[in-house]
């Protein structure tokens, strides 16, 4: 390959364009108008924009895409991770152009990308199952009639996605309908599909995974594992490798099922096979994801394996440049470091970065998508950058990550840094007793932090207008900020938080009110769950802040402002 378009954004848009640069070819950015600002656009080697719009429309719109690859003479396309890494129809329809595609053929991740096909691939060639349904569950009342089969308590899963997205976990049967059709939402929002299947939940278990890479020349190599058990609404939030507090014989299971799954399937490429292991140590397959994970750095630091470069090798035809599972040269951990809150149950907070302050040193890694003025917009998901800490042992890869840690600043916007800082010392995690980290551990266990200042979300993306030059129209983007406060384009003013009536019900976040969860007039309790607002990929729900009969003043489907009332109750 020569040029390498990237299909994505932030971080790993440019992790990728660094290892295409460190390969020999050039890279190409795609932005949509939310991100004309953003650092993956300025360090590739060319951009080119999608325009305005939601995902469906920009990262997500396979033709615009492709029409970019044409225009900008690029020669293959990387999906990285999310968006339409592993839709089968983005891989068919890149080589159906004729262009190079990174990544597992499109047959391969049909198969896997199915998470029900991919339990019977499992299943085929022995690998440990827990329960599950035979396929996609067709309706909440099926759902629910498959708990009863099963039992609780019951994890409700896109059956095409993956990240935690569209996952639910369901303890009680009167939850298990509405948490289907929450799933289902959020599997539409993340991947275009909605079907979901339902599997037995290992109560507090971990998440261990396997790192694959496999050439088209027969070479099937496992990396190693990975623990990803610190979790906040299924979504990891801290990764180590190799994956700690495990047997010899648990480790090899799990090397050996996740080759056996890839050969199996016929897999090429970088993919992860993911295992849950119970508290009395039944290991349990979970998934394939077809591929690149959020993260790979921790077994990049601990095997020396660039897995970037060994996706580009793999898809120019050429042999891996390892072929045997790597001794480990230490222990890494990765903190993601999202524009969350972690003092007001990990709510996202889109806004203007002010100060981004990196941490450095021996043993540092950071793999960053923004800088300080870098603007987080709420329309994707709220990874700011990725910290990377490796040491001669666990001991010291922890001394290592409080050092960073304690460096790192961010303002402008919260993050989730004070969960970071507060998470080493806990010693459920550090394991001077034993590690008693599992993947629910935080909503369960955990002792929490402080809520962060509130933030205001940042003006950003384009104002769309045209010019005409000898009569041709041409369209024209220009920086929302060049208008605020100047009257030129009112619509975008940040105007001052409304007023709110005693017992008003109010957006807790920027975002897109989905649903309300009760009709018009009816009487609620305090505490009650009655809308689910949507930003950053991830759903909320906005509680009743009193007693009383609901008056609902905001259509479903609008976009909101924090603190924008919504309904009244009185």
């Amino acid at each position: 390959m020569k040029k390498l378009l990237i299909a994505n954004r932030g971080e790993i848009a440019i992790r990728i364009a660094r290892a295409a640069r460190d390969y020999g070819a050039a890279s190409v950015s795609i932005y949509s108008d939310a991100d004309a600002g953003s650092l993956h656009v300025e360090l590739a080697d060319e951009a080119y924009g999608l325009g305005p719009g939601r995902p469906a429309e920009t990262y997500l719109n396979i033709e615009k895409i492709l029409e970019i690859a044409r225009r900008a003479g690029a020669d293959a396309i990387h999906p990285g991770y999310g968006f339409l890494s592993e839709r089968a129809e983005f891989a068919q329809a890149v080589i159906d152009v004729g262009l190079t595609w990174v990544g597992p053929s499109p047959e391969v991740i049909r198969a896997l990308g199915d998470k029900v096909e991919a339990r019977r691939i499992a299943a085929k060639v022995g690998a440990p199952l827990v329960k599950g349904s035979d396929g996609p569950l067709a309706s909440a009342a099926e759902a629910v009639d498959f708990a009863k089969q099963a039992g609780l308590p019951l994890a409700i899963k896109a059956a095409f996605g993956g990240g935690g997205r569209g996952m639910k976990v369901a303890r009680r049967l009167d939850e298990v309908g509405e948490l289907f059709d929450s799933a289902v939402r959020e599997a539409k929002e993340a991947f275009g599909r909605g079907e979901c299947y339902a599997e037995q939940f290992l109560d507090r278990p971990r998440h261990i995974e396997a790192q694959v890479i496999a050439d088209s020349h027969g070479n099937i190599v496992v990396l190693g594992t990975r623990d990803c058990s610190l979790q906040r609404r299924n979504q990891k939030l801290v990764e180590e490798a190799p994956a700690p507090f495990i047997t010899a014989e648990q480790r090899a299971r799990i090397h050996d099922s996740a080759r056996a799954i890839c050969t199996e399937a016929g897999y090429t490429g970088a993919g992860t096979v993911e295992f849950l292991l119970s508290q009395n140590g039944v290991i349990s397959f979970l998934e394939v994801n077809t591929r690149l994970q959020v993260e790979h750095p921790v077994t990049e630091e601990t095997t020396g394996v660039d897995i970037v470069i060994e996706q580009l090798r793999i898809a120019d035809g050429l042999p891996l440049s390892v072929r045997d599972t790597p001794e480990p040269r230490g222990h890494a951990f990765e903190f993601r470091i999202n524009a969350e809150d972690p003092g007001r149950g990990f709510l996202p907070t889109p806004g203007l970065i002010t100060r981004f302050r990196a941490p450095a040193g021996p043993g540092v890694r950071i793999d960053a998508g923004v800088e300080a003025g870098s603007e987080i917009p709420g329309l994707y998901d709220s990874m700011m950058a990725k910290l990377i800490v490796i040491g001669a042992t666990r001991e010291e890869a922890l001394l290592r990550a409080r050092r960073a840690l304690a460096e790192f600043r961010i303002e402008g916007v919260a993050s989730v840094l004070p969960f970071h800082r507060a998470v080493l010392d806990e010693r459920d995690f550090t394991g001077e007793e034993g590690f008693r980290v599992f993947t629910n551990w935080i909503e369960t266990e955990f002792r929490g932090v402080e809520p962060s200042p509130r933030v205001d979300p940042a003006e950003s993306g384009l104002i769309r207008s045209f010019i005409e030059i000898d009569g041709k129209r041409h369209d024209i983007g220009l920086p929302a900020a060049l208008f605020s406060g100047l009257g030129a384009a009112p619509q975008l003013v940040q105007q001052a938080a409304p007023s709110v009536s005693d017992g008003g019900v109010t957006a807790p976040i920027p975002g897109t009110l989905q649903q309300w969860l009760v009709d018009d007039g009816a009487e609620v309790a305090e505490g009650d769950a009655v809308a689910v607002i949507e930003a950053m990929k991830m759903e909320t729900r906005i509680l009743a802040p009193k007693a009383g009969r609901i008056r609902i003043k905001t259509e479903p489907g609008a976009v909101v402002s924090l603190a924008a009332e919504l309904a009244t109750i009185s």
